[in-house]
């Protein structure tokens, strides 16, 4: 049996079958924002919504459209639910042994001041986590970590989903970026050059962006220095890696220098008031007591072990060794009851093509077992049994039980509306209605394709063709659309249903998705518009401000 996409299945309206589809995107905003269903339900409501248009509107198989549900639900375990079940348990074997005491303690010797601890935590630890983990670690462990702070729940997921969003195109190792080159056609430096430009005006932005989730615009000026310090040195970083280096250092150096910098700014300023939340508890006894040099480097060695586990598990050669030698992988390569039988049809590809579906499970080389790998050393560290540690992790699972179920859910919709051609349809019906106002519309493709997947490599993979391609239609810089497509993506993930199911698993607001998502929504907003106003002058005011790029590519490519 074969199965062809026909993105314009009603009535061979392309805008009637984008309105039809759209209805499953509706129905998860409206149970998350104004029904506030909690998480597991709004995604397991909507998965089914999702199946039953998918099968009326394009006519999909229904045991085609179960088995596409199923590979995404499966990829949502592993990698995705692996790596939050690890991550949140390695903070909590630190929380088990007191450790996380002194983590605290030697955060607030910085500063206690709220707003600092944040740029700390969720732009520059959490920027490096991107830069070597990704896929929810960083959102999980900083948010957990602002927890063990002393910040209020909801404020430390909305602030930790804000700050992730500079490193993403780089994390981890440069995987967006080299996604969206692949499916373009294109060098990776070449993309990370134009993804890197964007990045640097976004870095310069969120920091002080940050200080305004955290604590209200009229606080902001308190901590400002120390925003520039932290956003600045990331920026510079950021351009001159990204624009000599290629894609898979940028994250990484620039969240290094930003902390370093930061740290020691800190040693010459502090700001003038000590900001905290309202009826926050009294930390100055924490900042009182004396720890020694050696109790706060144990404290943070499972951060430290973290760091150096997941910087050899990045690299392409460790990578490469595994799949070599180890070989500690389930490959099914041929996906029941879809692979062989879903065809990807005109406009997306000039001639129809399988849409190929598989499953791999690579064991050892995962994020997850890098992390894992790092608690087990932990444990060796702070002298935690194995029974212990036995202990903490099977509490961790119950802790994060619902937020997996939701994970699944959420990628099983994401896997659904890619093959039954839902994403596509929704990406054509954009280019097609909105011509030379494209510009305006290419970030939103790129928002949209993260809301459905939960990731902006998938975001890229999906629609990093669609950009290409219309954008030369309409005689536009091709590179333009590209990059949009992935600075819209990152700001995408603050509505993520699958980023909100992290930061509820790592903050203990499991049930609480639409609490999250209402605050988010809104910072989203915000962000998306500025996004688009970035990218407006680059397509009218500035249509230079890519030459070299722009002539590299041209005389490749043209």
């Amino acid at each position: 049996m074969q199965w062809l996409h026909n993105y314009s299945a009603l009535g061979d309206s392309l805008g009637l079958t984008a309105i039809t589809v759209s209805i499953p995107i509706f129905y998860l905003f409206w149970a998350l924002a104004v029904k506030r269903m909690k998480g597991h339900i709004a995604g397991l409501t909507t998965l089914l919504l999702t199946i039953v248009v998918v099968v009326v509107v394009y006519g999909m198989p229904v045991n085609v459209a179960i088995s596409a549900s199923v590979l995404g639900m499966l990829n949502g375990l592993f990698p995705i639910g692996w790596i939050i079940l690890t991550a949140v348990f390695l903070y909590n074997l630190t929380v088990e042994t007191g450790q996380f005491d002194i983590i605290k303690s030697s955060i607030s010797s910085l500063s206690p001041d709220r707003r600092i601890q944040a740029l700390l935590v969720a732009f520059c630890f959490s920027a490096f986590m991107e830069g070597v983990a990704g896929q929810g670690a960083p959102v999980a462990v900083a948010a957990a970590m602002l927890i063990g702070l002393g910040f209020p729940a909801l404020p430390a997921a909305a602030i930790c989903l804000v700050g992730n969003t500079p490193p993403v195109p780089f994390g981890p190792v440069g995987t967006p970026t080299i996604m969206m080159a692949t499916v373009t056609e294109l060098p990776n430096s070449i993309v990370g050059r134009a993804i890197g430009l964007d990045m640097t005006i976004l870095a310069l932005v969120i920091p002080i962006f940050m200080l305004v989730v955290v604590a209200g615009r009229k606080n902001v000026m308190g901590a400002l220095p120390a925003a520039l310090v932290a956003g600045i040195s990331y920026a510079v970083t950021n351009h001159l890696v990204s624009q000599n280096f290629g894609p898979e250092l940028p994250a990484i150096f620039s969240s290094f220098v930003s902390m370093i910098c930061l740290v020691v700014f800190l040693k010459f300023w502090k700001p003038a008031t000590i900001w905290r939340f309202p009826n926050d508890s009294d930390i100055a006894e924490d900042s009182t007591h004396r720890y020694s040099a050696g109790q706060i480097i144990k404290a943070w060695s499972p951060f430290i072990i973290l760091m150096i586990v997941m910087g050899i598990w990045g690299t392409p050669a460790f990578k490469a060794w595994v799949a070599q030698e180890l070989k500690w992988f389930i490959t099914i390569p041929s996906w029941p009851g879809l692979d062989g039988i879903v065809y990807r049809a005109a406009p997306i590809v000039a001639v129809p093509s399988k849409y190929a579906a598989s499953y791999r499970m690579d064991f050892f080389s995962a994020a997850g077992t890098a992390m894992l790998i790092s608690a087990m050393l932990s444990m060796v560290v702070l002298g935690l049994s194995p029974a212990a540690g036995v202990r903490v992790f099977k509490k961790t699972f119950n802790q994060l039980m619902y937020s997996l179920i939701t994970l699944t859910a959420v990628l099983g919709v994401g896997f659904l509306a890619n093959y039954s051609g839902m994403s596509y349809t929704l990406g054509l019906a954009f280019a097609t209605y909105t011509g030379m106002f494209f510009p305006i519309f290419s970030p939103v493709i790129g928002y949209l394709g993260v809301f459905l997947t939960g990731s902006v490599t998938s975001s890229a993979a999906l629609f990093g063709k669609l950009q290409q391609v219309t954008a030369s239609h309409l005689g536009l810089n091709p590179l333009l659309t590209i990059s949009a497509n992935l600075f819209g993506a990152v700001i995408g993930k603050l509505i993520s249903p699958q980023s909100i199911a992290v930061a509820c698993a790592a903050t203990g607001l499991v049930g609480r998705e639409t609490d999250i998502f209402r605050l988010t929504v809104k910072y989203s907003i915000y962000l998306l518009l500025f996004v688009i106003v970035i990218i407006l002058l680059q397509a009218w005011a500035f249509p230079n401000i890519l030459p070299k790029i722009a002539a590299v590519m041209l005389t490749q490519y043209s």
